[in-house]
């Protein structure tokens, strides 16, 4: 996963969106449109096509966006780089809701499909193949992108938009780590073939997304053994996180930030036995909301862990 902090540019902030551009896209770019300035008659067509790219996968990354925003879920950060785009949404831990989050990103493309498919039939209509080739080529070029880039982000694979989509609708009937689990499966099998076939017909480009996915679905795995575990943990009776309901582990799993010392922030209502700090919220390991001690002070009921807010986990 590309970082922010790595050489990243902020583009700027549209609808409270903060939109940064990595470092290496440029020298991608470059690279991809000197190889496909063949298809027009100057660069600057080659160069708008590049540019199309990368509009349509901004307008894909804010549908994910906007649809985590509607589910009551955080998304305020959007990365383009030359793989494509990521945004970082963070949707209430619900299977409905990471449903229509990820989503809503390839029903974006399906939406720009008729408006790219209607261009170019006026186009076409109006002579441009002859009289205007080169326009006519991008409008043709840009509904194939819109097409191509539906069709891989629906492949199921981990952690493509389909791969994640089939995460949501596996966590209705297995819970939130089997479904992790049995996605990244699925993922890691299909990337191998994937791998094997890049490697076979020599498309570097194949090879490189290939071992990147790879990678996640690896970063993937772990997180579901970690989901898994803590599935296991006995919980706490009488607590619940307001957001997503799941109660609280049991033990001292809770570390305090002054005196670095163990406790139980449940059994001690937020208060470190050792050095009498006080935190006054509790962050959720699931959803990751942060509320008071006694907002939590519900009817047990679906089963994750917590960590306490300013306090880490041991």
């Amino acid at each position: 996963m590309p970082s922010f902090n790595n050489g990243s540019i902020r583009l700027g902030r549209i609808a409270g969106v903060d939109l940064f551009l990595h470092w290496s896209w440029f020298l991608v770019a470059m690279y991809e449109i000197e190889a496909h300035n063949g298809r027009y008659s100057s660069v600057g067509w080659s160069v708008a096509e590049y540019l199309s790219l990368f509009l349509i996968v901004l307008i894909h990354e804010f549908g994910h966006t906007l649809a985590c925003r509607q589910v009551g879920g955080t998304a305020n950060r959007i990365m383009l780089w030359p793989m494509g785009g990521m945004a970082y949404v963070d949707p209430p831990q619900r299977p409905g809701a990471m449903l229509w989050s990820i989503a809503a990103g390839p029903l974006v493309n399906v939406g720009l499909f008729p408006i790219f498919w209607g261009a170019l039939q006026v186009v076409k209509g109006m002579g441009w193949r002859e009289s205007n080739p080169d326009a006519y080529m991008l409008i043709r070029t840009v509904l194939w992108i819109d097409i191509g880039l539906f069709i891989f982000n629906m492949l199921p694979v981990y952690p493509l938009d389909g791969g994640k989509i089939l995460r949501s609708l596996l966590w209705f009937p297995l819970g939130r780590a089997k479904s992790l689990l049995v996605s990244v499966i699925v993922g890691i099998v299909g990337l191998v073939v994937l791998l094997g076939l890049a490697v076979v017909s020599m498309q570097t480009w194949m090879m490189l997304m290939a071992a990147y996915l790879l990678f996640s679905c690896w970063g993937g795995l772990q997180q579901a053994r970690v989901l898994l575990k803590r599935e296991k943990m006995p919980r706490r009776q009488g607590f619940a996180c307001p957001s997503c309901k799941t109660p609280p582990p049991l033990g001292a799993l809770w570390q305090c930030g002054k005196c670095q010392q163990t406790f139980d922030t449940f059994q001690n209502r937020g208060t470190c036995p050792n050095c009498a700090a006080q935190y006054p919220t509790t962050m959720c390991g699931d959803c990751r909301r942060q509320y008071p001690m006694q907002e939590w002070e519900v009817p047990a009921a679906a089963n994750f862990g917590v960590v306490n807010g300013g306090v880490a986990a041991r």
